[in-house]
């Protein structure tokens, strides 16, 4: 791992600071650095240019003469584009320059400027430069003091209040936080120069740890309802007459009640009639008097069919 010398604001040693290999060490990756400057370049253009073709000119619907017998060129508008004050022909309109560059790219191009810089012997650390109040005349002297000549790119965190409002009024000097830093402002530069905070590593920042959820409370258990078991009843007598019975599971017919009843019509079918066995009871009676005494009709008699 390489080391760089840090010095002070005023031009003393401080002390030595090491430079990742996986950021200052790496090979250069020239056509990669070219696409991604170039796409950072491009993004910066506004693309609001735009000029008026024949058709958004106003006027010239009207041919100027005649088609023939001038002697002059035909000629159909005074807004065509061969025309003083006509429309241009391709000319620019407004677009999106912007390139989609992936995130890696991005991240290994300044890498490569990077190391491409610390090759050269271009990179500086500075320990802090700790003014009181933003002054431009102490980033004057700072600079003088730590020998940065030419084009420098500063980076600093976010605490450096003080120095980036003091360096942004110098031509020569381009403050950039640690977040914003790109390969183009480093390309560009002839010197960059760190504060020992702003030195990026190869680490990645520590996650915050999460803070543990809460337990959640156990929900109290729901009351769970008592099958209450259908009371039987104390005979098997249904509501019409002691000569009837309430229906039993499977269809079956209950012991001596061979007579069914249909509630919702008032019929009942006695067996060897025509619905007998495709009517479901929903009643049963021991004979067809006792089926006719709970108000029931026989299904298919005379009186049955004129009330239907």
């Amino acid at each position: 791992m390489a080391s760089v010398d840090v010095i002070t604001s005023a031009g003393k040693s401080a002390g030595k600071a090491d430079l990742d290999d996986q950021i200052f060490g790496i090979e250069p990756n020239i056509p990669l650095m070219h696409q991604v400057v170039t796409a950072q370049l491009a993004a910066r253009r506004a693309g609001t240019h735009s000029t008026k073709t024949r058709a958004e000119r106003r006027g010239g619907g009207a041919k100027p003469w005649r088609q023939k017998g001038t002697g002059r060129a035909r000629q159909g508008s005074i807004r065509s584009p061969q025309w003083r004050g006509g429309g241009v022909a391709h000319g620019p309109k407004p677009r999106d320059y912007s390139q989609k560059t992936p995130k890696k790219m991005i991240k290994q191009a300044l890498r490569c400027a990077l190391s491409d810089r610390a090759a050269d012997g271009k990179v500086m650390v500075v320990d802090d430069f700790a003014f009181d109040a933003p002054k431009t005349k102490d980033a004057i002297a700072a600079l003088k003091a730590i020998g940065a000549e030419g084009r420098v790119l500063l980076v600093l965190t976010a605490d450096d209040a003080n120095a980036a409002l003091s360096f942004r009024n110098l031509p020569e000097v381009h403050v950039l936080p640690t977040g914003e830093l790109n390969a183009y402002d480093v390309l560009v530069s002839d010197l960059v120069v760190f504060t020992k905070d702003a030195l990026p590593t190869a680490d990645a920042p520590a996650k915050a740890e999460k803070p543990a959820k809460a337990a959640k409370a156990e929900k109290p258990a729901k009351a769970v309802a008592e099958e209450v078991a259908p009371t039987e009843a104390s005979s098997d007598e249904a509501d019409f007459g002691p000569d009837s019975h309430a229906p039993i599971d499977g269809d079956a017919m209950p012991d001596g009640f061979p007579v069914k009843g249909n509630a919702d019509s008032m019929k009942f079918h006695q067996p060897g009639g025509r619905w007998y066995d495709s009517t479901v009871a929903e009643v049963w009676f021991t004979t067809a008097e006792a089926a006719t005494a709970a108000g029931f009709t026989e299904a298919g008699t005379k009186a049955s069919s004129e009330e239907e």
